[in-house]
């Protein structure tokens, strides 16, 4: 499917959402130089064994993800909703979690952070289901 059938929203995301699992591929090996580095999994930063699984499988969805927006699939819509809806509760867990906005970094950050994340997510949520009838 070229790009003007998918329109340039949806290639953005998909684009979007492969540089996304490339980084949560790349997460555990992170950790050997940069100890922050880890995936935030229902709020909390994994590390270790839990990050050396679960950010791979994670990588891996949005990989597939990223790739369903990109060919325009049916089955994108049901991981679109799906993933919004992780990183809804990922987002108010990791601050129920996290009181301290510095632990967070700092109020303006979580602030944007949270617009683009939900704003990117729910979009493409949006985006897509709007569009289902268009996706093979």
């Amino acid at each position: 499917m070229e790009q003007g059938k998918r329109g340039l929203p949806l290639t953005i995301f998909a684009i979007c959402f492969g540089l996304l699992a490339i980084s949560d591929l790349q997460k555990p090996w992170g950790e050997i130089h940069d100890p922050r580095a880890g995936l935030v999994f229902f709020g909390t930063k994994l590390t270790g064994t839990a990050d050396l699984i679960i950010a791979p499988l994670f990588g891996a969805f949005l990989a597939i993800y990223a790739i369903g927006i990109w060919r325009m699939k049916r089955y994108a819509v049901a991981m679109a909703h799906a993933y919004a809806t992780y990183v809804f509760l990922n987002l108010i867990l990791f601050g129920m979690k996290h009181h301290d906005p510095k632990d967070r970094g700092g109020l303006p950050y979580m602030v944007i952070y949270a617009t683009i994340a939900l704003g990117v997510s729910i979009g493409s949520a949006i985006m897509l289901t709007l569009r289902r009838q268009e996706l093979t």
